[in-house]
């Protein structure tokens, strides 16, 4: 098995974990039933504990240990997210990636990275995964971040989403008005990466709380509220603009290029 993860990623171990937590969170897989997750890992062991857990949170899952082979299948079959590992026989995690990204297909990617690989974790992203989890991980970790691709969908993500002068970079999880960089904290830019995927049309409180946050958050309310005030204050606020405008009609919020 691979450095850094024997002892966390064990089957035995792992299933166990991840059923109590599921048992522990009272999750229900009804958002997840007949969504198809691809898991691409050559260490049989893992492939298949990950897959145990999967199928009984409610996805379809589909297993393969070679990346050509799961080069293969991403390119034939719909998937809604694929779980893809990088030290792969046939062709590593990095080139599956970015030839399915190369040739238009779209499906959101969960790469898994070696333990504490800042550059693996770079160049995930670098040739196009949505997201990435170092090993060793825990199942809950994975499976959130699964379901928060899942509800991301296929459509087609480039390189920088731009508002006016405003423009985030989903990759590298920059942001930058008029040349100038803003730090965001994650959820920050979750938030402002949600809105502007919209286009500039009012999105609900509802809605964004599910993109942002998933369907399992039950913290404060007003979270929204909350870091759509924190965004202002970076992005708007030292600029003299209103970018970020409420929308009282629909209870929500919307980017405004002229804002």
């Amino acid at each position: 098995m691979k450095e850094g993860a024997e002892e966390a990623l064990r089957p035995g171990t792992f299933l166990r974990r991840a059923l109590s937590i599921r048992g522990a969170l009272r999750r229900r897989s009804l958002h997840t039933r007949f969504v198809r997750v691809l898991v691409v890992e050559d260490e049989v062991h893992l492939a298949e504990a990950i897959g145990e857990g999967l199928t009984t949170e409610g996805f379809d899952v589909e297993l393969c240990h070679d990346g050509l082979d799961g080069l293969w299948r991403a390119r034939e079959r719909p998937y809604g997210a694929i779980v893809l590992d990088i030290l792969l026989p046939g062709m590593n995690g990095y080139k599956v990636c970015e030839t399915l990204r190369q040739e238009g297909v779209w499906t959101p990617i969960l790469m898994l990275t070696a333990k504490s690989g800042q550059y693996d974790e770079a160049e995930a992203l670098d040739t196009g995964a949505d997201d990435f989890l170092s090993k060793p991980f825990s199942f809950v970790v994975l499976l959130a971040r699964l379901r928060a691709l899942v509800r991301r969908g296929t459509t087609p993500r480039p390189r920088e989403l731009v508002c006016g002068d405003l423009a985030l970079d989903p990759l590298h999880r920059t942001c930058r008005r008029g040349g100038v960089p803003i730090d965001l904290t994650r959820r920050e830019h979750a938030l402002l990466e949600a809105l502007l995927r919209h286009g500039g049309r009012a999105v609900s409180k509802h809605q964004l709380r599910r993109e942002v946050w998933g369907d399992d958050f039950d913290g404060a309310t007003n979270i929204v509220e909350v870091y759509a005030g924190y965004l202002r204050r970076k992005i708007d606020t030292p600029f003299g603009r209103r970018t970020l405008q409420t929308v009282r009609s629909v209870g929500g919020y919307r980017v405004d290029p002229d804002g």
